[in-house]
């Protein structure tokens, strides 16, 4: 990845609350859809965008 992309304090919360063994990939996965989107920075809201677009619940 060129650029590295910074969560919130609040984002990186609800992402600790994936169960570890799958949590780098699940990282991967929202990192890549927030750049897609043109995006630097992951918050909850683009957390949640990506956890719904991936059909996690």
């Amino acid at each position: 990845m060129s650029s590295a992309i910074e969560w919130t304090t609040e984002a990186e919360a609800r992402l600790k609350e994936i169960p570890f063994f799958v949590r780098p990939a699940a990282r991967k996965k929202i990192e890549k859809f927030a750049q897609d989107a043109g995006l630097t920075q992951i918050t909850v809201e683009v957390y949640e965008q990506a956890k719904q677009k991936f059909g996690s619940s």
